[in-house]
């Protein structure tokens, strides 16, 4: 029986507050029916193992994670993806792009949780769907040749998409989780850990160093079973810098502390700037002002500075859903850089470390 036939009400009502509205395909279940293909899959670990490359110093590029805030219309992310590969053959020289394929949005109270939740953007819910167009946009922008990211929220959702990831990024909400420390220590990507909300680096060293130690945790098995899952632990993480609310955290006095920071903890000073979110005060006209300062700090020497990253879509700034027609390529979460001027600044970027 197809799992979205499945609904299963709650038997004993008062036992919780929740009810079963259907079952979903298990992440072996929805591989199986949209596999990666293998010379794909040899793809994706190259392209991981050269962002490790970049995390350990072996390879001089600059790492960029770039593309929209989040995915909510497949026709514009597609588009985007296969600029973004144009662009990506130009500037490889000096520049690893990867694309930003966020399929979930966390929330400080409620909203819109992203594509793999809400795909018909309609408060529907219709998650079976929402996963496996999550995927298979994912799969799409790998046949382009692009390496993909994405930040991993719900940990059960996470291995739906862990076999097509490039690179990972942990929330400024959600990197004091043990439950996500435990997530990342089992994964075989690199993974960014953002600065706390309050733009300290402390949370973040301690996600980490936790990280990369194995763990015996509660989990669910590829077939959808409550398991106990034993991890290795993962030494391919970093810091994200992405601001607070002090304000913002890219200049080279922030940087430096952030060395300091990651040196105190014993950790490598593997540093990405978020060029969006409070370090460009939630403006996205900003951030080439944001990123331009980062790579002269990068230009002047600065080896800790491995990457940055972009809020950019086709169009610039952000809309609003439910109060009538889409525009075409516009966010409907934060606002983005318009794909020109991301384009201008990539282009320009790999022109001055040449």
């Amino acid at each position: 029986m197809h799992a979205s036939n499945l609904a299963l009400p709650l038997t004993q009502p008062h036992a919780a507050n929740t009810t079963v509205s259907q079952r979903l395909p298990s992440p072996h279940l929805l591989k199986q029916q949209m596999p990666l293909p293998s010379e794909l899959a040899q793809q994706v670990h190259a392209h991981r193992q050269a962002i490790r490359a970049i995390l350990e110093g072996r390879d001089e590029r600059l790492l960029v994670v770039v593309g929209p805030c989040s995915l909510h219309d497949p026709r514009s992310a597609l588009e985007y993806a296969e600029r973004l590969a144009a662009l990506s053959r130009e500037v490889d020289d000096k520049l690893l792009l990867v694309m930003r394929a966020y399929v979930e949005k966390p929330r400080t109270t409620v909203g819109w949780k992203g594509l793999a939740y809400d795909p018909h953007l309609d408060g529907s819910d219709d998650m079976h769907a929402g996963i496996a167009l999550s995927r298979g946009l994912m799969l799409g922008m790998i046949e382009r040749g692009l390496p993909v990211a994405t930040e991993l929220l719900q940990p059960m959702a996470a291995g739906y998409f862990d076999d097509l990831l490039g690179w990972a990024a942990i929330g400024a909400r959600t990197t004091e989780s043990q439950i996500h420390r435990e997530m990342v220590s089992g994964l075989a990507l690199p993974v960014g850990f953002k600065n706390g909300t309050d733009g300290g680096v402390g949370i973040a060293c301690d996600a980490m160093r936790s990280a990369a130690h194995p763990h015996r945790h509660f989990g669910m098995d590829a077939q959808g079973h409550p398991a106990i899952i034993e991890t290795l632990g993962n030494p391919d993480t970093h810091l994200v810098l992405r601001g607070g609310h002090q304000g913002p955290n890219y200049d080279a006095q922030s940087i430096a502390l952030a060395r300091q920071g990651l040196a105190k903890a014993g950790l490598a000073a593997r540093i990405m700037v978020d060029c969006s979110h409070a370090n460009s005060g939630k403006d996205p006209a900003r951030q080439p002002a944001v990123f331009e300062a980062v790579l002269r700090q990068r230009l002047a020497g600065d080896r800790s500075i491995v990457g940055m990253m972009i809020e950019g879509h086709l169009f610039e700034g952000c809309q609003a859903l439910g109060k009538g027609a889409l525009k075409y390529g516009v966010s409907v979460t934060d606002g983005c850089l318009g794909w020109d001027n991301t384009a201008r600044l990539l282009h320009q970027a790999a022109i001055a470390l040449r």
